[in-house]
Formats: structure tokens, sequence, C-alpha cells
């Protein structure tokens, strides 16, 4: 048998419990995944806790949202190829692979389809390649909307996230200096990946003109708070180059890109499902690496979503079967 960690309502994280099943086969066009690890993320728990926003239906599997009467949770993984079904020709068992997008990772076995499979580097651990390619994609998604390029300065509220760590790592890739907002606890990570740290809360502009006293091209704003939006409208001079992936009546009212899933939103399908090659190559470079935060036994899921809603951790926080 195999276990799923499912809601078995709607509610706080003590809804989760551990479900039962047989271990799946594959349909003759997908393949079976053992999960070695699975990513936590916000949406998992909004998902279930009743907080997440309405969908646009062609983008109900993104979301996570399926025909279900309650939420299956998991969007990434990682593991080994254990099953392939008889018209797979490009994955044999035994590979190691990330898996993105997928539904329903809070597993120890899942069904996906091979276009979700990329060949784990292999100096990657299982918690960093199941936690590569949510915020990855994310973060990417986000730089490029705000159109962050060489020689620029982008703003990262957020900076300490798992979505943050990335958008540091991607900026400064793409050739764009960073200044990252982040509690002082998590400053001297962010320095260590080259962004410049300023702690939010009142004064945040003063700040962040102290810090770097050229303009800011950009801002991406992780976080969803009126001080994200309200610095960085004074900061930007261009609404169109702020883009937030946290969607509210006063974003959508601003002039910014909004990013997501819902009416009206920016979803990002082609580019995100585009980036998912460059994020394994530049983790294979070196350019860019996850920061996993905590390691929790798939059965401990609850308290995994707790770590996450209290929202202290920097980087990533993993499930591991």
């Amino acid at each position: 048998m195999a276990r799923i960690i499912r809601p078995t309502a709607y509610g706080s994280p003590e809804v989760l419990g551990v479900v039962e099943a047989p271990i799946p086969a594959p349909t003759d066009d997908a393949v079976v995944v053992a999960v070695r690890a699975a990513g936590v993320n916000p949406i998992d728990w909004k998902l279930y806790s009743g907080a997440f926003h309405e969908v646009e239906d062609e983008h109900l599997d993104s979301a996570g949202v399926g025909s279900e009467p309650l939420p299956q949770l998991g969007l990434e993984c990682a593991g080994v190829v254990s099953a392939v079904g008889r018209d797979v020709t490009d994955v044999r068992v035994g590979d190691e692979v990330v898996v993105y997008p997928v539904t329903a990772a809070y597993a120890d076995y899942v069904v996906v389809q091979s276009d979700s499979l990329f060949a784990k580097p292999s100096a990657m651990q299982w918690p960093e390649a199941a936690g590569l390619m949510l915020t990855g994609t994310t973060a990417a998604h986000a730089l490029h909307a705000a159109g962050v390029g060489s020689g620029e300065t982008v703003l990262v509220h957020g900076g300490a996230g798992g979505v943050g760590l990335m958008a540091v790592q991607l900026a400064q890739a793409l050739g764009a200096a960073v200044v990252a907002t982040a509690a002082e606890r998590n400053h001297d990570l962010l320095r260590s990946l080259g962004a410049t740290p300023v702690a939010y809360g009142p004064g945040l502009v003063d700040r962040v003109r102290n810090a770097v006293p050229e303009k800011i091209d950009a801002a991406l704003d992780l976080v969803g708070t009126d001080e994200a939006l309200d610095s960085s409208l004074e900061l930007v001079g261009d609404r169109r180059r702020i883009a937030s992936i946290t969607g509210s009546a006063r974003r959508a009212e601003a002039g910014i890109k909004v990013l997501g899933y819902g009416p009206g939103e920016d979803s990002g399908a082609a580019f995100r499902a585009a980036a998912r090659d460059e994020l394994i190559e530049k983790v294979r470079s070196g350019e860019l690496r996850v920061i996993v935060d905590a390691t929790y036994p798939l059965d401990q899921a609850s308290l995994a979503h707790e770590a996450g809603l209290a929202g202290h951790a920097p980087g990533k926080l993993i499930l591991v079967p």
C-alpha cells in the first residue's frame, strides 16, 4: 500500500490526514514516480483553508484545483521512475527526475505525464530537487513580467522567502542588481547571494534609497502587504514594471502586473512551462541553488504547514516520504 496526505475537511493544518491506497499503475501514456521529496508551498494550505481565490477554468489543474470535493495537495516533487506506460519511450525505470507540474505529490507515488519530468541534476539532493520548480518558475515569471534586464536594479519584497530567494538569484543571472526586503535575521543569507538587504517596516522607502542611491527600475511584490505595494509605487516610475504574485483589489486597481490564476490575472502558463529547462540548466551551471529551511516526514505534513503559516522560514519546506 501507498500513503497519500489528504485534507479531511476544509480548515487549518490539523485537518490533514494519511490515507492508504494501492500503489498506482501507469496509464499507457504516463509513468509512476516513487516520490523521494515533495515541495511545500503556500498554495497548498490556501487550497484547503478556503482562502484560495477564484481560478479560471483553464488553470484549474495548474492551481491544483481538481474535480474532487477536497483538494489534492502537492504541486511539485522529485523521485525515481518506478513504472512506465507502454506508449512512453523517452523515460526509463530508475530515472531520477524532477516532477512539475503534478497533482497529489504529498504521497509515496504519483502518476504523471512524461512531459512533466526533467532529469535531476546529479549534484542536487532530493529535497533541493523537490523545491526547485514552483518557486523557480514563479520567480522567473515575475522578473519577466516586470521586464527586468541587465544593468537595472530590482526591488524584491520578501527576498528571503522561497520565491524571493529564487528571484534574487535569477535577477542577478540576468545582470541586474537586487535590493531585497527581509527580517534582519536573514540579511546575511541575502548578502551571501549578492543582494543588498533592507529591513521591512516603517521607513522602508528611505532605507532603500539610502542603500541604493540609483533609481529602482522594477519591483517584485512577493508578500502582498500594503507596504510592499505603496513603497513600490513610490520607488518605481513605471507601474507596469511592478509585478505582484498576490492579487488584491488594490493591486488590480493600481495598474501594476498582477500574476496568478484568477480572473484578469496573468498566469504566464507558456512562459513558466518554457522556463523549466532553463532552471535545470542554471542549477547544473551553478548559477542557481535551492535553499531548504527544513524537511519533515510525509506523515507530519501538518507540522510543515504550521511552520509555513508562521512565515519565518527562509527558503523551502520539504516533505520526505
